[in-house]
């Protein structure tokens, strides 16, 4: 690895306070190379985490639920520690490893509704259990918020328009969703290759 790369994964692990991470193959392969995709992730990762719509506990949390999401344990324990460090509470904590479960499911299920679009499935019971989404510890707003994160996540399209529509309602922003959108998808650029 060059000095420049090693400089840039050096400052986003100092950022994240990631410790004794390991480089994966991917990294590995675009350090040696020189590659300025590592700068301009570094860049992405610290900018998306600061975004103006968003609290720093927020940010973490959402991305977070991205690594649960994804399954990726160095990131799920990063942003934790991170989320903590801003107040995030273990009821918050909890409440977004069950959002990302529950937004799993409906994901599937709702994509499967909408992919086939036959009255059947449209007009009989889901019969999914979500009373989670009734009274979050996070808030409906930012339980909502998160939902968006995982559906644009996992490609659920009616889901995507649902939770949407449910944010503005409750008084959430476009900037607030927009922002939330965009860190999830550097988050997800982030655990494809750390």
């Amino acid at each position: 690895m060059n000095t420049l790369q090693h400089e840039t994964l050096s400052s986003l692990l100092e950022e994240l306070k990631v410790a004794d991470y390991q480089p994966t193959a991917e990294v590995d392969k675009l350090a040696e190379v020189d590659h300025r995709y590592l700068r301009d992730l570094r860049i992405n990762v610290t900018n998306a985490l600061k975004y103006d719509n968003l609290s720093k506990k927020e940010s973490y949390l959402l991305a977070l639920a991205v690594a649960i999401n994804e399954k990726h344990a160095t990131l799920k324990t990063t942003f934790e520690a991170l989320a903590k460090g801003e107040g995030a509470t273990d009821a918050e904590l909890a409440e977004t490893v069950a959002c990302v479960s529950l937004l799993n499911v409906n994901n599937v299920f709702y994509r499967f509704r909408h992919f086939t679009k036959k009255e059947y499935y449209e007009q009989t019971p889901a019969g999914i259990k979500m009373s989670i989404m009734m009274n979050p510890v996070l808030g409906k707003e930012f339980f909502e918020l998160m939902s968006l994160g995982v559906s644009a996540l996992n490609g659920c399209e009616m889901c995507v328009n649902a939770h949407e529509e449910s944010i503005l309602k409750v008084g959430g922003s476009q900037a607030r969703i927009y922002d939330a959108v965009r860190l999830t998808a550097i988050i997800k650029g982030l655990t494809a290759i750390f």
